[in-house]
This record gives C-alpha cells, sequence and structure tokens, in this order.
C-alpha cells in the first residue's frame, strides 16, 4: 500500500512509535517558528536548558502580535527578543515586517519539511508540501533543544477537489464549506490532506488559506502536495533550489474521503460566534455593516490585497464603513506599490495598516457598539474582537471588499464580472527586516526590561490530591475564555504573576483571587475544552494560581499537550454524564494519583464531597506520565539533559 503525502513526511522524521492512527509517536524538527506573543516565554523555557544554541536546522522569532508600543513593556519584549535570538542562533523577523505564516510561508518554507510553531495556525505552510504543527512554546522551546516533539499519530483524511471555482468564489469558501459539514471539532486527531484535479488552479497561497483555517477544526495540521504549483511559488520567491515533488502514491490509502465539488461553490460567511457557524452569503445578505477588514494570517497575500483593490476599480466604499487594510507582509506591501494596487485602496479611503496581526488578537481594531464587523480573521470568538457583544462574521476578501462597497453584507457575485487575480512570477523580494544571527553568540548580551520575570518553578506531582472545585464551565471553552488577549493583557506574556490575574476574567472576574486563596484546585468543563490559540499561558497561568488538575469531557488537542507540558493532570469523565454531579465549590479527592499516573493505570476513582464519586479517564502516553509525575516537561527535559541523554 502507497503512502500519503502526511505519511511520507512523517515516516522520514519518525523517531520513536510506529504509524498507527492514535499511537504515540515522536518526530524530528527540522524548523521552528515563534511569534511575540509566545515567544517571551518560549525563549526564557529554551534559555532554562542551559543550551548555548539552538539545534534546528532553522528557527525564527517574529514579531507581529504585540505591536501596539502604549508603554515601554512591548518595546521591551521585542528588544529582548531580537537580543535573545542573536545568542542562540535564530533568525529575528522585525516589528512590521509581516504575520509569521505569511513571511514564513514566502521566505522560509520547504516542501517535506517539519516546522513546529508557538501559535495555532503554523499549518498554514502545510499549503507549501510541509508537515507543521501549531504547538505550545514549551513543546518549540524543547524542539529548538533538540528533542523530538510527541504527538499521536493522526489519521489522514482525504479532501478530493474537483471542478474549477466560479467568480468571485475563493479558497476561503472551500474551508469554510468544510467548516460548515465537520464543525470545530471535526478534525481532532486529524490530518487533512487534499489531493485530486481541483489542485491544478489552486495556488499556494491559496492553498495557505485552508491550510490556516484548517485550524478551526480542531485539526493538528492540513498538507498539500508539493507540486508544480508550489515549484512556480517557490520560484517566483527566488527560492526554486528549495523544491521537491512530493505527491501521494496512487495507491494511497485515506481513513476518510470527503469530495468538495469546486464548481458547485458559492461565497460563504461564518456567523457570530463561532468558525463553524457557516451560511451561503446570500442567507444573511443586507445586514447593515459598519467595519470590514481584510488581513490576517488566512487572508493578507498579495492575491488578496490585489483582488481587492481591482474590485474597488471605479467603486467607491460605504459612507458609513471604516475599510481597514492589514497586509501580511512587507513583501506584499512592496509588491502591491509596486503594481498600483495600493494606491488604488489608498485612493478608494482604505485604511492601510502595518504589516501584522492586530485586530485578529484584540490589538485594536475594535468594532463600534452594536455593530457589524466583518473580517477575513480566523477566529471570531464572543469578544476577541476587543468589544463585549460583538458581532464578527467571517468571509473571504472577496465578500468583504462587497459589503465595503454596498455598506450591507453582500454576495460579491452581485458586483458584476469579476477582476483578474494577480499573477506573478518572480516577486520583488526585500529581506531589510529580517535580522541574521552572528555565526557566534557567545557575547551577545541579553537585553531584559522590568517586564521580564523569571520562570516559576513547579514542585513534583503529590500522592494524592485534594482539590477545591475553582470553577465549572460549559462546551467549547476557548483558550480566550481562560486566559484573554487583547492590548491590555498581551504586554504581559513575559510576567506570569501579573498576567495570573486575568485568568477566566472574561468569565468570572473574581477567579484569580479565589484560586489563589483556594488552591491547589480544579477546573470541571464540558466538550472540546481549551479550543483556539495555542497560548500555553493558558495552562501555565492557571498553574501558577494552583489549579493542578482539569476535569472535562473532552480536550482539545493543544490545549490538553500545554496542561501536560506545566503539570495540570488533564482528565475526562468516563460517563459524561457525571459531569452533572460536579458543582461549583465542590471539593474532589483523589487518592494514590501519583502511583496511578505512574504505573500506567487508564481511569481513576474520584470522591466527591457530596459524598459519592465519579470515574476519569487518563489517555496518557507513559511520556506523558513521566513528565506529570516531574511536574513539568522542563523539569523532566532537564533531567535528561543532565543525565546526558
Amino acid at each position: 500500500m502507497g503512502f500519503t503525502v502526511t505519511q511520507k513526511i512523517i515516516k522520514e522524521h519518525l523517531r520513536e512509535g510506529e504509524m498507527i492512527p492514535g499511537n504515540p509517536i515522536a518526530i524530528s524538527i527540522d524548523q521552528t517558528l515563534t511569534q511575540d506573543a509566545t515567544g517571551t516565554m518560549a525563549y526564557l523555557e529554551f534559555e532554562a536548558t542551559g543550551l548555548p544554541r539552538v539545534r534546528t536546522e532553522l528557527s525564527v522569532s517574529y514579531v507581529d502580535h504585540n505591536l501596539l508600543q502604549s508603554d515601554f513593556r512591548n518595546a521591551d519584549d521585542h528588544r529582548f527578543l531580537q537580543s535573545i535570538a542573536a545568542k542562540y542562533g535564530i533568525y529575528f523577523s522585525r516589528p512590521g515586517n509581516g504575520i509569521c505564516h505569511q513571511v514564513h510561508l514566502e521566505r522560509f518554507a520547504v516542501p517535506g519539511k517539519t516546522l513546529l510553531g508557538s501559535d495555532s495556525h503554523t499549518p498554514t505552510a502545510g499549503g507549501g508540501g510541509m508537515l507543521a504543527i501549531g504547538a505550545g512554546g514549551l513543546d518549540v522551546a524543547m524542539a529548538m533543544a533538540g528533542q523530538p516533539f510527541h504527538l499521536r499519530m493522526p489519521e489522514v483524511v482525504g479532501v478530493r477537489l474537483v471542478g474549477e471555482m466560479g467568480p468571485w468564489v475563493s479558497a476561503r469558501d472551500v474551508i469554510l464549506e468544510i467548516l460548515r459539514r465537520l464543525s470545530v471539532k471535526g478534525g481532532v486527531g486529524k490530518v487533512m490532506e487534499y489531493f485530486g484535479p481541483g489542485l491544478s488552479r489552486l495556488t499556494v497561497p491559496e492553498r495557505a488559506t485552508i491550510a490556516n483555517l484548517g485550524t478551526e477544526l480542531g485539526a493538528t495540521s492540513t498538507v498539500f502536495p508539493s507540486d508544480e504549483m508550489a515549484r512556480a511559488f517557490l520560484k517566483a520567491q527566488g527560492r526554486e533550489d528549495a523544491w521537491r515533488r512530493i505527491e501521494a502514491d496512487p495507491d494511497a490509502s485515506y481513513s476518510e474521503i470527503i469530495e468538495i465539488d469546486l464548481s458547485g461553490l458559492e461565497p460563504m460567511i461564518a456567523c457570530p460566534s463561532s468558525p463553524d457557524n457557516v451560511v451561503p452569503v446570500r442567507e444573511v445578505a443586507g445586514k447593515p455593516v459598519a467595519q470590514v477588514i481584510v488581513g490576517s494570517c488566512a487572508n493578507s497575500s498579495y492575491r488578496d490585497i490585489c483582488l481587492v483593490s481591482r474590485a474597488l476599480q471605479d467603486r467607491k466604499i460605504s459612507p458609513d464603513v471604516s475599510f481597514e487594510i492589514n497586509p501580511g507582509s512587507r513583501q506584499v506591501l512592496e509588491n502591491a506599490d509596486m503594481s498600483g494596487d495600493l494606491q488604488a485602496l489608498i485612493h478608494a479611503g482604505a485604511r492601510i495598516h502595518q504589516c501584522g496581526c492586530l485586530g485578529c488578537i484584540g490589538m485594536g481594531q475594535a468594532p463600534a457598539t452594536d455593530t457589524v464587523s466583518l473580517r477575513t480573521f480566523t477566529r471570531n470568538f464572543p469578544g476577541r474582537s476587543g468589544t463585549k457583544n460583538d458581532q464578527v462574521y467571517l468571509c473571504s476578501p472577496e465578500t468583504a471588499v462587497a459589503s465595503a462597497i454596498y455598506g450591507v453584507i453582500t454576495d460579491p457575485r452581485d458586483l458584476g464580472d469579476a477582476p483578474q487575480a494577480p499573477s506573478v512570477d518572480n516577486f520583488f523580494l526585500n529581506d531589510n527586516g529580517i535580522i541574521h544571527p552572528p555565526e557566534n553568540g557567545e557575547s551577545v548580551e541579553i537585553i531584559r526590561g522590568p517586564n521580564i520575570k523569571p520562570l516559576p518553578e513547579f514542585e513534583q506531582l503529590p500522592e494524592d490530591l485534594e482539590l477545591n472545585v475553582l470553577l465549572k464551565v460549559e462546551d467549547n471553552i476557548t483558550t480566550d475564555h481562560i486566559m484573554p488577549a487583547g492590548s491590555k493583557i498581551l504586554p504581559l506574556r513575559s510576567n506570569i504573576p501579573e498576567i495570573s490575574k486575568y485568568v477566566f476574567s472574561s468569565l468570572d472576574a473574581g477567579f484569580a483571587e479565589r484560586a489563589l486563596a483556594n488552591s491547589p484546585g480544579v477546573i470541571v468543563g464540558g466538550e472540546n475544552y481549551g479550543q483556539g490559540s495555542s497560548r500555553e499561558h493558558a495552562a501555565l497561568a492557571p498553574r501558577y494560581l494552583g489549579v493542578r488538575a482539569k476535569l472535562v469531557k473532552s480536550f482539545a488537542r493543544i490545549h490538553k499537550a500545554n496542561l501536560i507540558n506545566f503539570g495540570i493532570v488533564p482528565m475526562t469523565f468516563a460517563d459524561p454524564a457525571d459531569y452533572d454531579k460536579i458543582s461549583q465549590d465542590d471539593k474532589i479527592i483523589i487518592r494514590g494519583l501519583k502511583t496511578a499516573i505512574e504505573s500506567g493505570a487508564q481511569d481513576i476513582s474520584i470522591e466527591t464531597s457530596s459524598g459519592g464519586a465519579v470515574r476519569a479517564l487518563l489517555d496518557l502516553s507513559q511520556r506523558d506520565r513521566q513528565i506529570l509525575a516531574s511536574g513539568s516537561l522542563l523539569n523532566w527535559v532537564k533531567a535528561r539533559i543532565d543525565a546526558g541523554e
């Protein structure tokens, strides 16, 4: 039996385990990326290993999230990131150079390589034929230390594309249709791999849009083949020598196959407040819009920006709409300028912002009260925009520009003839925004501002745990709920004592104070707990507050891994109905927990203060169990490094 693209890449990088879906495996990591909201902590964690240099082929530190310098903290963190990159052999992408995923796709993605990034949308590089996976910062720090990345061998789901997209339909509509079918939980434990004749006209930036938003399915990654389209993209980037052909074997087998007829697609839109709340645009057309933003790591490529510009030819933006453009990279901005598309956007009245994430992470661009905001962003979780009770819709650049013109949600097909999508044989290249590390960083002094605080130290797991139920939450709790983002909180990412004050603040303003006063504690939750961003602070900050366990119906992949990394025991209800047996402010007792974890027990009994008992499952690999017993991944790895392993 032949191999899929995903299986071929995993086979080349397999360090431990067997390639049987669900089995624990470990793969070597060729490249890593961080962004500044997660990077400060990741590099503090790497520094704690005591290694003098990263052990990857390539590691890049991007500054794209915390771009607003409203006080000293973000500026200080940027200097810290630049100096630590120089010391440890890491490339540094300056503030304003662009969004990590867009820049990495342009300048560093290599077909067939593995990439681990401390951002959940790292799979964007799968559009260029990589196996790219999002993870917590500590996992990325360990990859930089030369450690393999551990995960469960994913199922490989084949998505067969046939036909050709019609006018005003784009890659964004492809992935919105898949989200409509599968939901935000439909990709858990899976890699989505695309194949079929419909790929022949899908460019790498379009593939990257699909790969990026595969994250919202809960998928481990999304992978595209490295074919002639990939070769053309790398040639336009001046990197054709990085190309190699990687395609699925004719007799490759997928766990399931989903077929999408591109010719039958129409413009789609995700309604508030979930990326899978998807309907055709025509069903919500006519709703007044106050803000439209084109940008984010999903839709800020040269293709997207120029198509919007050309759709605006001889048209005006509605006077009732704030129309904003966040270019994905300096390369996108410069090439749009050279083609005249940037001038056309400015002339039409668009607000041009710097190259970065901005409003997607709640760093500015908050919409007005009781208004609709259309965004080509990745997520529309409640309040993520920075405005309470927001009404954020997610759509394609085509739908965005049509709606900006008419001032209401508009099917872009109403604009008539579609403009020609831009094609570039050779991009104008300028890497002045990327700083190469010196060959030897021994003499480099790391610059630490007062906002950079030392890593907390965490003790080993005790034999028994008596825990207060600090909070009980429902299904689909996101990492935004656990550890909010935004311009007020993001600058605290390198200061765990301060940022911990905001844990669960959007749900319970008194949580942090109550947790400290009643630790050790446990959180009880529903299905898909921890979906969304890879932010490890959603595990690290609760651990700092004394949370030692979480008991839920099911976990999102990255958050569960982060909990293990910081010594928080992730447990699931053996019977989901037992969720109703535990109330907030109850107390639970787990006797012999450490022995149960170390001995490989699959389930445990939990006593409740009401006198009853529930059973919980421990779905953990042997390595997970060792980490939990050690108290954290960093404790475990440092012990291995000290032992010369």
